[in-house]
Protein backbone atom coordinates (compact mmCIF):
# COMPACT_ATOMS: atom_id res chain seq x y z
CA UNK A 1 0.00 0.00 0.00
CA UNK A 2 2.77 2.46 1.11
CA UNK A 3 4.29 1.76 -1.92
CA UNK A 4 1.55 2.52 -4.40
CA UNK A 5 1.62 5.68 -2.43
CA UNK A 6 5.10 6.72 -3.21
CA UNK A 7 4.54 5.24 -6.95
CA UNK A 8 1.15 7.26 -7.27
CA UNK A 9 3.36 10.86 -5.73
CA UNK A 10 6.28 10.30 -7.97
CA UNK A 11 3.50 10.11 -10.92
CA UNK A 12 2.10 12.70 -10.04
CA UNK A 13 4.94 15.43 -9.10
CA UNK A 14 7.06 14.36 -12.45
CA UNK A 15 3.54 15.17 -14.47
CA UNK A 16 2.75 18.75 -12.47
CA UNK A 17 6.20 19.59 -13.17
CA UNK A 18 6.54 18.17 -17.43
CA UNK A 19 3.27 20.65 -17.53
CA UNK A 20 4.90 24.06 -15.48
CA UNK A 21 8.17 23.46 -17.35
CA UNK A 22 7.79 21.22 -20.26
CA UNK A 23 9.78 18.63 -21.74
CA UNK A 24 13.32 20.50 -21.39
CA UNK A 25 15.65 18.46 -22.12
CA UNK A 26 19.78 19.46 -22.22
CA UNK A 27 22.97 17.35 -22.73
CA UNK A 28 25.99 17.02 -20.58
CA UNK A 29 28.76 19.27 -21.35
CA UNK A 30 31.82 16.95 -20.06
CA UNK A 31 32.73 13.30 -19.92
CA UNK A 32 32.88 14.00 -15.56
CA UNK A 33 29.44 15.37 -14.03
CA UNK A 34 28.67 14.87 -10.37
CA UNK A 35 24.57 14.49 -9.55
CA UNK A 36 23.77 15.58 -5.92
CA UNK A 37 21.44 15.26 -3.78
CA UNK A 38 20.27 18.50 -3.61
CA UNK A 39 20.97 21.98 -5.09
CA UNK A 40 24.43 23.05 -3.17
CA UNK A 41 27.84 22.03 -3.49
CA UNK A 42 27.33 21.08 0.31
CA UNK A 43 25.26 18.24 -0.56
CA UNK A 44 27.12 15.11 -1.18
CA UNK A 45 27.78 13.35 -4.67
CA UNK A 46 25.11 10.47 -5.68
CA UNK A 47 26.37 9.38 -8.40
CA UNK A 48 28.50 11.01 -11.73
CA UNK A 49 27.43 10.83 -15.19
CA UNK A 50 31.07 9.78 -17.03
CA UNK A 51 29.65 10.62 -20.45
CA UNK A 52 29.67 14.01 -22.54
CA UNK A 53 26.55 14.90 -24.59
CA UNK A 54 24.26 12.34 -22.82
CA UNK A 55 20.47 13.58 -22.77
CA UNK A 56 18.48 14.39 -19.51
CA UNK A 57 15.28 15.73 -18.92
CA UNK A 58 14.84 18.72 -16.35
CA UNK A 59 12.43 18.48 -14.07
CA UNK A 60 12.98 21.54 -11.45
CA UNK A 61 15.45 24.13 -10.76
CA UNK A 62 16.75 25.92 -8.16
CA UNK A 63 18.81 29.14 -8.37
CA UNK A 64 21.88 28.02 -10.79
CA UNK A 65 21.16 24.01 -10.18
CA UNK A 66 18.82 22.03 -12.31
CA UNK A 67 17.19 18.64 -11.28
CA UNK A 68 17.36 15.89 -13.93
CA UNK A 69 15.81 12.51 -15.02
CA UNK A 70 17.59 10.40 -17.01
CA UNK A 71 16.65 7.40 -19.59
CA UNK A 72 16.50 5.18 -16.73
CA UNK A 73 14.85 7.30 -14.32
CA UNK A 74 17.88 8.08 -12.64
CA UNK A 75 17.27 11.82 -10.97
CA UNK A 76 19.36 14.41 -8.93
CA UNK A 77 20.62 18.00 -9.47
CA UNK A 78 23.26 19.49 -11.58
CA UNK A 79 24.93 22.73 -11.58
CA UNK A 80 24.08 24.52 -14.55
CA UNK A 81 27.36 25.27 -15.70
CA UNK A 82 27.64 21.31 -16.65
CA UNK A 83 25.18 21.21 -18.77
CA UNK A 84 24.19 22.52 -22.42
CA UNK A 85 21.68 22.77 -24.93
CA UNK A 86 20.46 19.64 -26.07
CA UNK A 87 22.33 18.22 -29.06
CA UNK A 88 21.38 14.59 -28.42
CA UNK A 89 19.03 11.78 -27.85
CA UNK A 90 18.98 7.90 -26.95
CA UNK A 91 17.22 5.02 -29.15
CA UNK A 92 15.04 3.31 -26.84
CA UNK A 93 14.84 0.57 -28.93
CA UNK A 94 17.93 -1.16 -31.74
CA UNK A 95 17.88 1.05 -34.46
CA UNK A 96 19.33 0.64 -38.19
CA UNK A 97 21.33 4.13 -40.13
CA UNK A 98 20.46 4.85 -43.02
CA UNK A 99 22.45 6.44 -45.05
CA UNK A 100 19.93 8.89 -46.76
CA UNK A 101 16.28 9.25 -44.61
CA UNK A 102 14.49 6.69 -46.22
CA UNK A 103 13.88 2.79 -45.12
CA UNK A 104 15.26 1.93 -48.94
CA UNK A 105 18.13 3.68 -48.47
CA UNK A 106 21.28 2.09 -47.90
CA UNK A 107 21.76 0.61 -44.35
CA UNK A 108 25.20 1.62 -42.71
CA UNK A 109 24.94 0.24 -39.10
CA UNK A 110 22.64 -1.48 -36.56
CA UNK A 111 22.49 1.17 -33.46
CA UNK A 112 21.70 -0.67 -30.10
CA UNK A 113 19.49 0.63 -27.80
CA UNK A 114 20.95 3.26 -25.30
CA UNK A 115 23.59 4.26 -27.53
CA UNK A 116 24.34 8.34 -27.36
CA UNK A 117 23.71 9.55 -30.75
CA UNK A 118 24.60 13.15 -31.67
CA UNK A 119 22.21 15.09 -33.75
CA UNK A 120 23.14 16.92 -36.41
CA UNK A 121 19.62 17.88 -38.44
CA UNK A 122 16.17 16.21 -38.45
CA UNK A 123 12.94 16.75 -40.02
CA UNK A 124 9.38 15.65 -38.83
CA UNK A 125 10.40 11.92 -38.88
CA UNK A 126 13.69 11.35 -39.90
CA UNK A 127 17.46 12.87 -37.72
CA UNK A 128 20.44 12.86 -39.57
CA UNK A 129 23.36 11.94 -35.96
CA UNK A 130 26.53 10.98 -35.59
CA UNK A 131 28.04 8.06 -33.64
CA UNK A 132 31.47 6.92 -33.37
CA UNK A 133 32.62 6.88 -36.76
CA UNK A 134 29.31 6.21 -38.46
CA UNK A 135 27.12 9.22 -39.61
CA UNK A 136 23.43 9.12 -41.09
CA UNK A 137 19.79 8.78 -40.55
CA UNK A 138 17.53 7.18 -38.04
CA UNK A 139 13.59 7.05 -37.80
CA UNK A 140 13.25 9.63 -34.62
CA UNK A 141 10.00 6.78 -33.05
CA UNK A 142 11.27 5.82 -30.09
CA UNK A 143 13.85 8.21 -28.47
CA UNK A 144 14.37 9.55 -25.75
CA UNK A 145 15.63 13.16 -26.07
CA UNK A 146 13.94 15.96 -27.81
CA UNK A 147 14.39 16.58 -31.70
CA UNK A 148 13.73 20.04 -31.82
Amino acid sequence: MLKKIYISTLILFLFHYTIVLGETFLSLKKNKVNVRYGPSFDSPIKYVYKKINLPIKQIDKKENWRRIIDSKNNSGWIHWSQLKKVNSIIPLENKILFKKPSIYSEPLAKIKKGRVLVLDKCDSIWCRVKTGKFKGWIKTNNIWGSTN
